[in-house]
């Protein structure tokens, strides 16, 4: 197999490209990334049979080429942090509307297998106290630009599988933490402030509740449907993770020896979405899927020594991050 990974050298790409490298070793990859800033080529520097590609998804020629030169393709490429959507919202239209269709527009040419990985974040968020969970028959209702685009990359997979016979599968998974993610996001961030001996930060109240899933499992659970997964089908990817954003501020803290209460509140993000989670009884049932890290506080744990070993990775995005949070208030 000689497939090709979209976004390959991002946060859950590369632990794809690192979870495939060591499970299938006879399997070549190819990394086809714009290496934004959001992007690393050291995230996949080191292993062999892995060849990158620096190009951009909206670019027909190039994507063409690499499809044709592949057979399959995992398309993770998306732009996906929500504070720059409500910011800039046109890179996340020009990349996860306009990049999903110059993809299928290239599987549909040459007959290529495609998954696509796409958020919870397109149902919308759930009231806390809402017993329900997210399901693959939920209906559509994003909040954001990021949502809003993600849910459109959906819906044109789903049309080039009815109108045009694009043997593709779709997976929607909740929050991903873990190695190689921009230090922009919740996790990462609130982890290097601390290394840097400053506090943490708190959106609004912190009651806001997300299904957190580790990298290594999402990635598993990718590979599971692309080899076994039924064409035209949606698979939910969740471990069952469900904390308040205050309760993983707290645990964070208390992992890296510091009182619970040690942090700060900033201001809220607009629109923020109140509760996410994800029932993933389809993947576990039809596919056979179970996440590694069931533990959260052990996945988060093995999270923050990550980033302590690894601070020449991350050095590099933290100081323009912070400029841009301190423009934001947050």
């Amino acid at each position: 197999m000689r497939v090709l990974v979209t976004g390959g050298a991002g946060f859950i790409g590369s632990n794809f490209v690192r979870h495939v490298h060591r499970e299938r070793p006879d399997w070549e990859i190819v990394v086809y990334d714009l290496l934004t800033y959001a992007g690393d080529a050291r995230s996949v520097e080191g292993l062999e049979r892995v060849e990158l590609i620096q190009a951009d998804i909206c670019n027909e020629a190039s994507i063409d080429a690499a499809v044709a030169a592949t057979d399959a393709v995992v398309h993770f490429a998306a732009e996906s942090h929500n504070d720059n959507s409500l910011h800039s919202p046109w890179p996340f239209v020009s990349t996860n509307l306009i990049g999903t269709y110059q993809v299928l527009e290239a599987v549909r040419r040459h007959g290529r297998r495609l998954h696509h990985i796409s958020t919870d974040e397109v149902y919308g968020d759930l009231e806390l106290d809402d017993p329900q969970k997210f399901t693959p028959q939920t209906a559509y209702n994003p909040s954001s630009p990021y949502s809003s685009t993600k849910a459109g990359s959906d819906l044109l997979v789903r049309a080039w599988v009815r109108s045009f016979g694009v043997q593709a599968t779709i997976s929607n998974c909740s929050n991903n933490y873990g190695p190689y993610q921009h230090v922009e996001k919740f996790i990462p961030r609130q982890i290097t402030e601390l290394l840097d001996g400053r506090r943490p930060k708190l959106y609004g109240t912190g009651e806001n509740v997300r299904d957190w899933i580790h990298a290594e499992d999402h990635s598993s659970g990718v590979l599971a449907i692309l080899e076994r997964g039924q064409i035209g089908e949606t698979y939910l990817i969740g471990a069952d993770g469900e904390r308040n954003n205050r309760e993983v501020v707290a645990l964070i803290l208390r992992l890296m020896g510091h009182e619970p209460d040690a942090f700060d509140h900033v201001n809220d993000r607009p629109g923020h979405d109140l509760r996410y989670a994800i029932d993933a009884s389809r993947l576990r049932e039809e596919l056979g899927w179970r996440p590694s890290y069931r533990d959260f506080e052990q996945g988060l744990a093995a999270t923050i020594s990550w980033y302590r070993e690894h601070e020449a990775w991350w050095r590099p995005q933290k100081r323009e991050t912070e400029a841009r949070y301190r423009v934001l208030g947050r």
